[in-house]
This record gives structure tokens, sequence and C-alpha cells, in this order.
């Protein structure tokens, strides 16, 4: 049966109260709204997120560079909850202007540098460290693997999940629309992952810890409700295996708890400071 049909107005206007779960914090504006600092810890690096799949692609970075032995890649991390409006206070839009997680600050250097978009984050962070993406021709694969899982986010996140899992009422053109896509981003992944070991090739890199955070929720079945099932998420072999394969990373078991504020609590990790605020957690 198809949907009924919605004319749009002459004129769009902001309806809050058929807005969905976000309607209390999502405005068509942008900027400040309430005047409030961010907390700063000691390290170079302050990171203000979330552990939501785009999060925690800025986490999975940091606990493998440490892992790795950069031990200048120390951070702080502080949990900003996107339902309470946190990325709307004057201190958070001062490093992000588009109020999204993640959000981080170097001060590693001569001027502190603001960096927003986890792309950005993630390049920029293995500029700086010289880890996880490779210097030769193999660079632009990993770069292209890294920008297609960036523009590829918003029809799995925004898409799909939001009118499956989150929007106040089912329709079916949208849902088949995104699930279309996002089995079709899936297959492509697949198909690259049955030729090589890696997105960007035999090593692992920042492509990889790009698009984890984003098809292992699938996999496990923990995202999006019954989204493994109804998508046919097992169908995807070379997806599954590579997704088992680095969610054993230790610095990726790490990283994917931190600004965690959901679920088993040995499993959250509010704030992190130091590699001792992982004792006694599961990871």
């Amino acid at each position: 049966m198809a949907d009924p049909t919605y004319t749009p107005p002459a004129v769009w206007t902001n309806d809050t109260e058929n807005g969905g779960r976000f309607a209390s914090i999502n405005r068509p504006t942008a900027g400040a709204r309430e005047d409030k600092d961010l907390p700063v810890g000691e390290h170079a690096f302050q990171l203000y997120s979330l552990a939501t799949p785009n999060g925690v692609k800025t986490t999975i970075m940091f606990e493998e560079l440490l892992e790795a032995g950069h031990k200048d890649a120390e951070y702080d991390a502080w949990t900003v909850n996107i339902s309470d409006g946190t990325q709307f206070t004057s201190g958070f839009v001062g490093i992000n202007p588009n109020s999204k997680i993640p959000a981080l600050l170097d001060r590693s250097g001569p001027q502190p540098v603001r960096l927003f978009e986890s792309g950005a984050i993630l390049l920029h962070l293995a500029e700086k460290f010289g880890a996880f993406l490779p210097t030769d021709h193999k660079r632009a694969e990993v770069l292209s693997w890294l920008f297609w899982q960036i523009g590829s986010a918003p029809f799995i996140g925004g898409g799909f999940g939001h009118f499956y899992a989150y929007a106040p009422e089912k329709y079916e053109y949208p849902i088949n629309r995104y699930a279309m896509e996002t089995k079709r981003l899936f297959d492509v992944a697949d198909k690259r992952l049955g030729e090589s070991e890696y997105l960007g090739g035999a090593d692992y890199t920042i492509a990889d810890m790009a698009t984890f955070p984003w098809l292992a929720p699938f996999v496990f079945g923990t995202i999006y409700n019954e989204a493994r099932t109804f998508l046919s998420i097992h169908e995807y072999t070379n997806v599954e295996r590579w997704v088992k394969q680095i969610a054993q990373r230790p610095g990726v078991r790490r990283g994917r708890i931190v600004n965690k504020a959901w679920g088993e609590e040995n499993e959250q990790l509010l704030e992190r400071h130091s590699a001792a605020d992982f004792a006694g957690k599961n990871v």
C-alpha cells in the first residue's frame, strides 16, 4: 500500500510537534543557545564526543595510536550528551560551528587547532603521528575508502536508521529507499573485503577505523532495533569476517566504550583521562 501523499506548502516552516525523537533539539538555525564553557583537562588533545558510530571513530584512533606506542597521543575525552543540547553551548560551538560530535581541540602546537568532522580528525591525527595512513601510492586508495564512508554515513544513519527506528510514523517509501541504499553499501564493502583484508589494502588504516563503527553494530545486532534481521546482514560474510577481526583489537575494544553513556556499566566510560580509567571495564 502506498504512503499517503504529502503536498509540500509553498514555504516550509518548522513543525516541532511532528519532528520525531529529536524534535526538542533540532532547529533550522545554527549557533550557540547557551553561554557555557567546556571542561578542559591536562593533555594536549581535548575530545568532546559521544560513543555514537561517528564519535567512536576518534576514540578508536586515539587508543590505536597509544597501543602503537605514540605516547604523545594521550587525550582527555569528555562526554557530550546530544540529547540535552550540550552541543549547542558556546564552548562547543566555538570548536564546531556545526554542533555535531566529535569535536577536537589540538593544543600540541604553538597555537590551538580546532577540528570537527570525524574524517578531518582522523586525517589530522594520522598525518600528525605518521600512522595508519600510507605515504606511497596506496594513500589514494585509503583516502578513497575513508571518504566513501564519510559520504555514506548519512544514508545509513539519517536515512535508514531514522525512518526505520526513530521516525514517529512508519512509511514504506523512505524505509525501502534507505534499506536499499544501506544494503548496497554493505555489498560494496563486502565485495571489496572479498579481495582485500582491509578496505585500503593489506594494512589496517583510518579507512577501517571510520567504517567499522558503522558496520559493526549491524553485524552484532546492536543498532536500529531489528535492523540485522530486516536487512539480512548475515549475507555479507566478508564484512562479518572483517568486523570480528577488528573488534578483537585492544585499541578498538577500549575506544568503543569511551564516552559511552548506555548499556552495561562495565562497558561505559563517560570520561577518559588516562589508561587507568579502563580498570574494571570490559575491554
